[in-house]
């Protein structure tokens, strides 16, 4: 790490854009260690293996027609701010006309918040797929991403194998994978409701309703995930999700600070609620009727629906 160049990177923000996007990329790379790429023999195809498993068996379980993308990139933390800082540009696009009264200076704030944003996410992403980063993209370039060094750190971390450990995160990606093959349309849904919440942000208001819909959509998102991976991976996971839920718990109170500001406390909400939501869905039901949430943006349950399924599945039945 260079904390001086990435100091120097944000100092140096310019343009007319609320946010200097290179600068923000540049300055956090050069906070944060790119972790090793050097691959074990065999390690290559260790994750095209846990990816073709994982595609298997989420279609044997879920009944959706999905495929995976044919790239599955390897990535250190360096490639993955590069490949998601083109995503922030896009989806944060409305704060470009909103500068205030000093340009200059809020250009250089909001360049060094997103360092650290960017930085800190570098660090942590374990896997992704990423819907709003794939939906502008050609289907040939579509890629699973792994964050390599991020594996091997938690997985030695919390004391498991790590082969396995990188086969959990794989099933957890190609479920997303399933959920947006099965749904055509969510990925523009997403996208339109994070781009209206922030555009009335910039203009100094505030959207409930546009960042509600976009949480009932994202717990939907992780709570179906969540009950493909239950269904679909061939070997006992409680002890990993366990274990990551006690690292996330010990961390220090910077790390806890950060993880409350980038909403991650609000995602691990999200995949509590979607969970229980399908999980009295098939309880009650089935599979199937769990996965008519994706036909259309209409069945996506609402904020009351998610804590209360059964106004869910009365509606879905008329």
């Amino acid at each position: 790490m260079n904390l001086y160049r990435s100091a120097r990177a944000v100092a140096g923000a310019s343009g007319s854009d609320a946010i200097d996007w290179r600068s923000a990329a540049d300055a956090a790379k050069a906070a944060t260690d790119p972790g090793t790429l050097e691959l074990e023999a065999g390690e290559r195809e260790g994750y095209a293996r846990d990816v073709r498993d994982a595609r298997a068996a989420v279609r044997a379980v879920s009944g959706a027609d999905f495929d995976v993308p044919e790239t599955i990139e390897i990535q250190n933390r360096h490639h993955w701010i590069d490949a998601n800082v083109a995503t922030f540009e896009r989806v944060m696009g409305a704060l470009e006309t909103h500068t205030g009264a000093f340009p200059g200076v809020a250009r250089t704030i909001n360049t060094g918040t997103m360092t650290v944003l960017l930085s800190f996410l570098g660090r942590n992403v374990l896997g992704q797929y990423d819907p709003l980063l794939l939906a502008d993209m050609p289907d040939e370039d579509h890629a699973l991403y792994f964050v390599r060094p991020n594996i091997l750190n938690a997985a030695d971390t919390l004391g498991v194998d790590a082969d396995r450990f990188r086969r959990w995160i794989a099933f957890h990606e190609v479920t997303h994978a399933a959920e947006f093959g099965a749904a055509p349309w969510l990925s523009d849904h997403l996208e339109a409701r994070m781009e209206e919440g922030i555009a009335t942000l910039s203009e100094g208001s505030f959207d409930r309703e546009a960042f509600r819909d976009l949480d009932a959509a994202m717990t939907v998102v992780e709570g179906y995930a969540e009950l493909l991976m239950d269904h679909a991976f061939d070997e006992e996971y409680e002890d990993l999700r366990r274990k990551l839920d006690e690292r996330r718990q010990g961390r220090g109170p910077l790390q806890r600070l950060f993880r409350r500001l980038l909403g991650l406390g609000l995602k691990q909400r999200q995949y509590e609620r979607g969970k229980n939501f399908f999980e009295h869905v098939v309880a009650v039901r089935d599979l199937e009727t769990a996965g008519l949430v994706w036909e259309q943006p209409e069945n996506l349950p609402t904020h009351d629906e998610l804590d209360a399924p059964d106004l869910w599945i009365r509606r879905i039945d008329r």
